[in-house]
């Protein structure tokens, strides 16, 4: 299971099914990570200036601390730059992924405006 010290781009890539050692697409998955940091930051989740990752050292801390509450963003992030990376062939499995992500999005943006009203 990951955990807040593992690196965010091997963590996405090892869950969309690329192995960590296959560098080919980085730079393509860093784009899509940043983009999901940049709506993360739309939801209320997250540093209020932003986050973003230009290689393979940043970890996991540095984006949610040890907020365990936050966990979730590692399955988002996956999802969504599965989607934008490397979509399912079938209509069924986007459809599934979508509402996940959804339902991820709502749990985080909750939590995130609970946190903030705290």
């Amino acid at each position: 299971m990951p955990d807040v010290n593992d690196s965010i781009l091997e963590t996405v890539k090892k869950l969309i099914g690329l192995p960590e050692e296959y560098t080919v697409f980085d730079l393509d998955i860093i784009i899509h990570i940043n983009s999901v940091f940049a709506t993360l930051q739309q939801l209320a989740v997250g540093p209020v200036q932003g986050f973003a990752i230009e290689d393979k050292e940043t970890k996991w801390f540095d984006y949610i601390g040890d907020e365990n509450a936050l966990n979730s963003v590692k399955s988002y992030m996956a999802l969504k730059v599965k989607l934008a990376f490397d979509p399912p062939a079938t209509s069924f499995a986007i459809d599934s992924m979508t509402k996940m992500v959804s339902e991820y999005e709502w749990r985080l943006n909750i939590y995130a405006e609970g946190t903030k009203t705290a």
